[in-house]
């Protein structure tokens, strides 16, 4: 923003440019757009951005973001605790949700190999998940990272850990293209690459 502008404002801009997919000309216009609003929703909406932050955590199961211990899909006795299916990330958790045809529980990495990246398996929700198929119930583990080199890598790498496990692997059939984003993805494209999984 130019030098003109007050201080707090151009730094507002910024705040918001920093955020993925904002470039500085819709980080202006929204800082303008909280300038326009009344005092009271501008407080609405720095508290629901904090409460967020402090009230929202993984859940101790799946590691899918919640308010609670558990979110509501684990502690759902009608899904199918046998099936779990391995995201990268929450919004991937929400692409399948739209579906309505998958009954089973999730896995959220919190992310994908990518070694250039300094992402190595550490930095990923594995061991968790290891954790998981140990306390035993799981007959299938469906990879269901995007279509990506990340996301086969990282789909390979855990596939290796569970095989000696005794545990099905599949990954998605994909009807997704590949170098997609699964929270793109429409629902119809994304139940027949749930149905037509293939073994890892």
């Amino acid at each position: 923003m130019a030098d003109h502008n007050a201080l707090p404002l151009v730094i507002l801009a910024e705040k918001f440019a920093s955020l993925p997919g904002i470039g500085m000309k819709s980080a202006q216009r929204l800082a303008y757009h909280v300038m326009s609003m009344d005092e009271a929703s501008v407080e609405d909406f720095a508290n629901a951005l904090i409460s967020a932050k402090k009230n929202v955590h993984c859940c101790k199961c799946c590691q899918n973001l919640t308010e609670r211990e558990v979110c509501p899909i684990c502690s759902d006795d009608d899904r199918d605790k046998s099936v779990i299916c391995v995201v990268e990330s929450p919004k991937d958790v929400t692409a399948f949700e739209r579906t309505r045809e998958y009954n089973g529980v999730y896995h959220v990495l919190h992310g994908l190999l990518s070694p250039m990246d300094g992402i190595t398996p550490d930095k990923l929700r594995v061991k968790e998940l290891l954790a998981r198929i140990a306390e035993g119930g799981v007959q299938e583990v469906i990879m269901a990272t995007n279509p990506t080199v990340e996301g086969d890598a990282t789909a390979m790498y855990i596939a290796g850990l569970l095989k000696p496990m005794g545990i099905k692997v599949s990954r998605l059939a994909f009807g997704l293209p590949v170098g997609g984003i699964l929270e793109y993805a429409d629902e119809v494209t994304l139940f027949k690459a749930l149905e037509n999984r293939n073994d890892m």
